[in-house]
């Protein structure tokens, strides 16, 4: 069984990244933390705070991103659901191990200093499932 720490954040795609701020910011009260780039995974996010978990924007920077592909297929809307692990090198064996098939064999950089791997949805009840290190605390 993967070792789950909690949920980190909720992953939303959009088209749109400054309209998309603006409207959890300023019509959804939520705390604003920034816009960061992951080339590692083309796109821009934008960081919100909600309780203990975060909600992040993500917005394509190439038509080759996962997310330009994914607003493509299914519009703006969820994207993953993450979670935070202790050893990401760990978990990813442990979900190999379990049957559950990994997007990547390696950990890939992500926002605000993690390294991240996905989960393919059709193991997880069709919810994309991102396990996410801090490798920074």
């Amino acid at each position: 069984m993967l070792q789950l720490k909690k949920i980190d954040h909720l992953g939303v795609a959009v088209s749109d990244l400054n309209q998309s701020i603006a409207t959890y910011r300023d019509k959804l009260g939520m705390e604003f933390q920034g816009v960061e780039e992951v080339p590692s995974q083309m796109v821009r996010t934008a960081f919100f705070q909600v309780g203990d978990v975060h909600v992040e924007l993500l917005e394509p920077t190439s038509p080759e991103s996962p997310i330009a592909k994914h607003l493509e297929k299914r519009g703006e809307g969820l994207h993953h659901i993450a979670y935070e692990v202790d050893d990401i090198r760990a978990a990813l064996a442990e979900a190999k191990e379990l049957g559950l098939q990994p997007l990547s064999e390696e950990p890939r950089p992500g926002a605000h200093n993690t390294l991240v791997c996905f989960l393919h949805p059709k193991m997880t009840g069709k919810v994309l499932t991102e396990l996410v290190e801090h490798t920074a605390k």
